[in-house]
């Protein structure tokens, strides 16, 4: 006889979807087994469709429940909430192999009241919830978390092909590395509507970084701190929008005003994420899932238009680096470079001062780089002029800090043998070129999903119970320390740097 398993799992749609390794992990040790799953009724459309999941069960309280369960002749039952009310439900339920999570909650009250740390507190919840499984000789099948688990999507849509979508808009006006990860999803929605037309509305900063692909068709500007800006910029960009004629939008933004521009736009189907701000105006509403990378995120959203959701074999390069103009030739040999130097680029700026590691640092390195046989080259923003000047100075490093545009930046990508880099958009760009990248962490973390994406390369970060303190950074330290970039050494970011060159893939 088959088992028949209950999952219980109670909570928010976080902790719901971190369950999904959980179902992988029974079917591939059972797969004949009926897995069932008990959540609350605002969560059910997130598991439905899932692949190892056979039957969502609505939680309307526990009397309901109780019959229900008594009713269902299961063999196994699995409480992932921890609490009073599951841990009396599987008590009173009357399934003979029961197994349940460790919350750790006493470790968790004692950190947040008297800040005292325990070993437990360290592991993912991801990882408790299958140490679960022990209990039953059921071993991990994997911990990754993957946008392509989610088959059918909040509120009821399910997922369907491309139903004749011809003039497709992307709505991607967010900051440089968003637009950058992007870029997969446009050659996926190629890939899944042959022959539709891809336009993307994008700020005038980032226009280049659509124009010079082969997967958008169309670059449309966005001017939001110009003629779109405000209440009357918002309509006239919708009403620019809906003389095109789109048939569907597409939306990785996750702003109000994205979905509101495709609503206002008269756009009939509009896919972004649950998690979007404009959430309501969407007719596609895809799970966002933190711990996956933003590229696999944005992959996501094909799914419901037929595209395959899992990343692809070369998924990382998505940005071919163009010849070196005779222009950033002749910056690059007015900085000190020249044609046969082996160069290594270096990005000390960020939009944020905690994403910015030390000045100093970064001077100490570029002297090591030179010793090693690179000439470091620095690049960033106009904003940062005067930060590449005074690591130039103390390096000798080739400056071309606010001396080069996209394009440029994009041509030096096929110069590089390394780029090191502060979480910032050159960090994906130089990624998806294909060239190694260390990356220093510090008020961000790789669970944000914005690391460099693919193998090989490098994150260096300290280990700290303050980090993340934001999604974006901050203008300075909350705590006043500043210990996620102090405590990161030139030692440690030169030793990623041999890493990254020598091709391993593990974090440093």
């Amino acid at each position: 006889m088959s088992s028949k398993i209950l999952v219980v799992r109670l909570s928010s749609l976080g902790d719901v979807v971190l369950t999904g390794p959980v179902y992988k992990s029974l079917k591939a040790h059972w797969p004949d087994a009926r897995v069932s799953v008990l959540v609350k009724p605002a969560f059910a459309p997130v598991l439905a469709g899932h692949p190892g999941v056979d039957e969502v069960i609505a939680y309307r309280g526990l009397r309901d429940a109780l019959a229900r369960v008594r009713a269902g002749g299961f063999t196994h039952l699995l409480d992932l909430h921890g609490n009073l009310r599951s841990r009396l439900l599987a008590a009173l339920s009357g399934v003979p192999e029961r197994a349940s999570y460790r919350k750790d909650a006493l470790a968790r009250r004692l950190f947040v009241a008297f800040g005292r740390p325990s070993p437990s507190l360290q592991r993912h919840t991801v990882d408790r919830y299958l140490e679960a499984l022990a209990a039953w000789g059921v071993p991990p099948a994997e911990a990754a978390l993957s946008p392509a688990d989610w088959g059918r999507l909040p509120g009821g849509a399910v997922p369907a092909g491309p139903g004749g979508a011809r003039r497709v808009l992307v709505l991607q006006t967010s900051f440089l590395g968003d637009s950058l990860l992007t870029l997969p999803l446009l050659r996926r929605l190629k890939e899944s509507l042959p022959g539709a037309r891809v336009s993307v509305l994008t700020l005038p900063k980032n226009a280049e970084v659509f124009r010079g692909s082969r997967w958008a068709d169309e670059v449309i500007l966005d001017d939001k701190r110009g003629r779109h800006a405000g209440l009357g910029g918002l309509r006239r960009i919708a009403a620019e929008l809906r003389e095109r004629g789109f048939d569907l939008a597409v939306i990785p933004h996750r702003s109000l005003r994205s979905a509101l521009v495709a609503r206002l736009a008269g756009i009939p189907r509009r896919v972004g994420f649950a998690s979007s701000a404009g959430r309501f105006l969407l007719t596609d509403a895809v799970p966002f899932a933190w711990l996956t990378h933003d590229l696999e995120r944005n992959l996501a959203l094909a799914r419901p238009l037929g595209g395959a959701a899992a990343p692809a074999s070369g998924e990382a390069r998505y940005v071919v680096p163009p010849p070196v103009s005779a222009g950033l030739a002749a910056k690059l040999a007015a900085a000190g470079a020249g044609p046969a130097d082996r160069l290594a680029g270096v990005h000390p700026g960020a939009a944020w001062a905690t994403k910015r590691w030390l000045p100093e640092r970064y001077a100490e390195l570029c002297r090591r780089l030179k010793a090693s046989g690179l000439v470091p080259v620095l690049v960033g923003g106009p904003g940062d002029a005067a930060l590449g000047a005074e690591i130039a100075r103390a390096s000798g490093a080739a400056d071309l800090v606010g001396k080069t545009d996209l394009l440029e930046l994009k041509e030096l990508m096929g110069r590089l043998s390394l780029f090191v880099t502060n979480d910032s958009g050159p960090m994906h760009l130089a990624a998806a070129a294909g060239v190694p990248v260390v990356a220093i962490f510090g008020a961000t973390t790789r669970e944000l999903g914005f690391f460099p994406y693919g193998a090989g390369h490098q994150v260096v970060e300290a280990e700290l119970a303050c980090r993340p303190c934001g999604l974006h950074g901050a203008r300075a330290c909350p705590e006043g320390h500043f210990l996620c970039m102090r405590l990161l050494t030139t030692d440690r970011v030169e030793a990623a740097c041999r890493a990254a060159l020598a091709g391993r893939g593990a974090a440093a």
